[in-house]
């Protein structure tokens, strides 16, 4: 398999450095950069510029060729070539055959450069919050560092090659504190050889699909193995990052998708995806809207689909036992009441998002009319975690906190059905005055999980506006916004582009709701479009294209679960 630098990083299961192609921009050359994806998405995190160049030290141009296990780069004018592996989460090896290769630093804040020895310069980067120990391995190392009162104003390493071998070879490694040398290296071929090995490995065990959609298996498998970050700092666990292009964060519902496709093959890093939120919990019970290595962020949250997945995972894995029960029970509980304590401001028993953000749908148009919104996406969510809180309350011999749940879960669907349900539709309201909202979005169309529990007549008319391709059912998926709405964007974020998780709460739901044809005919198109269009965070409900970063996980996670479970 081979993937587009453009699109797709270069790195590795379990480290934060990667390697991409980036176009020009401020402060910033255009070409190919070692990066790391420390301290979240508020940077890019451009470490190193690379060049390959010529016998007289002049930049060539080159093609990539990216693989999971090496990165080559080919010399476009002659027979000379470099290859690039991550050898293990904190080490790029680099080894070029007839040419060189310069690794340029662009200094900020107070960074600097020095010689620990003759084959070892330390680059401390400020900027990224971390250090780098580049090492001569076989071949020439040349080092020009200018210093500026204060940091180094320039920092440029050059490895040429061996005169009788015509190779160079050197590692880059990351580390945060000091660094002891290695005692000896592994040959290249062999760390490459380890790497396909563990990328193999994870591949092997990914959820089976369809073959005409390999193609796109293998693609998800890389961009889902590739995006684990080590458990380091405000990540208790290892964490799949959504991206490592610029969401490299993890957010607190996309980490559910991600678990989802991950429970039946490895269950105990699902475990961990599934309760990093949790372990970062406010004793309020809210959790946090995203974490990464540095921080996490509270001024907003995501929707608490979290019963509704640990059902999900409970149902394909035996993993889950009284231990992992015990341990998510009071957390989650603590989670649920959060939302009926804090979030419902206008006392009416149905609680609110304060903004489109805690959705998840961040610019849907169940928020035209302004905020608090009431919608009934939230309510749903809610009537499944109680459901799921009763059903372990039982399994842990707490019969009276079961009752208890169960009744709350009821008396939220009997209040949730009187509340939303207008003029055979669903809708959604501004909290306090209940005004209705505008537009036509398919977030309101999310209570299609609650399957049979919902009356047949609002199955049935829920199920018919799924099935409108007037509507939201476009050849490639269910649009978020209806194709017909004049507030329909082809790339509108929540106003029109297809995304994986509704696509796949939606296919649940359908399925719950016992129209397994549509579910699987939805599943169907959606798997079709990313066969052909990549693992993009959203795409056009006409086109199909990929829209914004086009190397997501919770999209290839959904992939692997719907063609799974819902394609032949």
């Amino acid at each position: 398999m081979n993937f587009d630098l453009n699109i797709v990083p270069f790195s590795r299961r379990e480290s934060f450095l990667a390697i991409s192609l980036l176009p020009e921009a401020k402060e910033r050359r255009k070409g190919l950069y070692l990066r790391t994806v420390r301290g979240g998405d508020d940077k890019f995190g451009e470490a190193f510029l690379i060049e390959l160049l010529d016998r007289n030290n002049e930049p060539v141009s080159f093609d990539p060729i990216a693989s999971p296990e090496k990165l080559r780069l080919e010399t476009t004018h002659w027979a000379g070539h470099a290859d690039i592996c991550i050898s293990d989460s904190r080490t790029v090896r680099f080894r070029s055959k007839g040419c060189g290769i310069r690794l340029t630093f662009f200094p900020a804040a107070y960074d600097y450069a020095y010689e620990t020895d003759p084959d070892r310069w330390e680059v401390n980067s400020f900027t990224h919050g971390c250090r780098f120990m580049l090492t001569r391995l076989a071949g020439r190392m040349s080092m020009e560092v200018a210093w500026d009162e204060i940091k180094s104003s320039r920092v440029t390493a050059e490895f040429s090659a061996d005169e009788e071998t015509d190779t160079a070879e050197f590692a880059v490694e990351e580390f945060m504190t000091v660094m002891t040398p290695r005692s000896e290296w592994e040959s290249f071929d062999e760390a490459v050889r380890l790497v396909q090995e563990d990328y193999g490995s994870w591949l092997n065990r990914t959820l089976t699909v369809p073959e005409r959609w390999q193609e796109a298996r293998e693609l998800a498998a890389y961009i889902t193995w590739s995006c684990l970050v080590p458990a380091e700092g405000c990540l208790t666990r290892p964490a799949m990052y959504m991206s490592k292009n610029w969401m490299t964060n993890i957010w607190s519902w996309d980490n559910c998708f991600n678990a989802m496709a991950l429970v039946r093959h490895n269950p105990k890093l699902a475990w961990d995806q599934f309760m990093i939120f949790f372990d970062r919990q406010d004793e309020s019970g809210l959790i946090p809207d995203f974490v990464n290595d540095k921080y996490e962020l509270w001024n907003c949250n995501k929707p608490p689909i979290h019963g509704w997945t640990l059902s999900w995972m409970m149902r394909r894995t035996d993993f889950i036992q009284e231990e992992q029960l015990r341990e998510v029970y009071g957390p989650l509980s603590k989670w649920t009441q959060w939302w009926f304590t804090y979030r419902d401001h206008d006392g009416d028993g149905i609680p609110q998002y304060n903004h489109g953000n805690d959705s998840g749908w961040d610019n849907s148009t169940a928020f035209n009319n302004g905020i608090p919104v009431e919608s009934p996406d939230l309510s749903s969510y809610l009537i499944i975690q109680m459901e799921v809180l009763a059903e372990i309350a039982g399994l842990l011999g707490l019969p009276e906190e079961a009752a208890a749940w169960k009744q709350k879960a009821d008396d939220t669907l009997e209040r949730m059905l009187c509340h939303f349900w207008r003029d055979g539709r669903f809708t959604a309201c501004r909290s306090g005055t209940h005004e209705v909202s505008e537009g036509d979005s398919l977030l309101l169309f999310v209570p299609i999980l609650l399957g049979k529990r919902l009356p047949e007549h609002i199955r049935a008319a829920l199920l018919a506006g799924l099935r409108d391709e007037t509507r939201f059912l476009t050849w490639n998926g269910w649009a978020t916004e209806s194709v017909s709405s004049r507030y329909y964007k082809p790339d509108g974020y929540w106003r029109g582009p297809i995304w994986a998780p509704s696509t796949m709460l939606l296919v649940e739901g359908v399925a719950a709701a016992g129209d397994q044809e549509l579910a699987a005919e939805v599943a169907h198109r959606f798997c079709r479009m990313l066969s052909s269009s990549g693992m993009a965070e959203n795409f056009d409900a006409l086109t199909g294209a990929g829209l914004r970063d086009r190397a997501f996980t919770w999209t290839s996670s959904v992939f692997l679960i719907l063609g799974h479970e819902y394609t032949r």
